[in-house]
């Protein structure tokens, strides 16, 4: 008979996020998520896999935790100015509990280079096509922005939000506000 889990897994994997963002996917041990997420290795390897698991696991719970954002930008018909708030959206999100962490996603890119785990890899850029492609979507709402343009735009807006992530972990507000208010001169 299989033993019942004694834990909820969306609670140790919530856990287990905040781990990997705070420290990397590289410097994140397994004893390390043992003692985070309150499970032995045991029911580590039985419901993940392996490390590599609860981290891909940990991208569909930040997903998640991000959504608020990315759902107020889907739903957006305000265009650049749509944008633009998520940007301002994302930055109050990147300081979450006065910690300044940036993005998990851009953190564990910087961390781990091309020479990524293709599936890691893979996880991570599924993520940031799907903000990119919600850029577009509210870049298309200027008619008068052709296909290239906007493709350009977006692609820009992907480097900028990216840059915000890393700079949000050391400048201040105002430099922070000024970075955004930069970018949008340029759309």
């Amino acid at each position: 008979m299989a033993r019942k889990k004694q834990y909820i897994e969306q609670e140790v994997l919530e856990k287990a996020m905040h781990l990997f963002w705070r420290n990397g996917y590289e410097n994140t041990s397994i004893r390390m998520l043992e003692k985070e997420m309150g499970i032995n290795q045991f029911s580590i390897y039985a419901s993940f896999g392996s490390k590599q698991g609860v981290f891909l696991q940990s991208i569909k719970a930040y997903n998640k935790k991000i959504q608020g954002i990315t759902d107020k930008l889907e739903k957006s018909q305000n265009g650049v100015e749509g944008i633009k708030q998520y940007f301002k959206d994302f930055l109050e999100f990147a300081k979450e509990d006065d910690l300044s962490k940036g993005c998990m996603v851009t953190n564990t890119v910087n961390e781990l280079g091309k020479d990524a785990d293709p599936l890691v890899m893979s996880e991570l850029k599924k993520f940031a096509d799907n903000i990119k492609s919600l850029f577009v979507n509210n870049l298309k709402q200027d008619r008068n922005k052709n296909a290239e343009t906007i493709e350009r735009q977006a692609n820009f807006l992907m480097n900028s939000i990216l840059g915000l992530s890393v700079a949000s972990k050391m400048f201040n507000d105002k430099q922070l506000e000024d970075s955004i208010e930069t970018v949008f001169l340029n759309i």
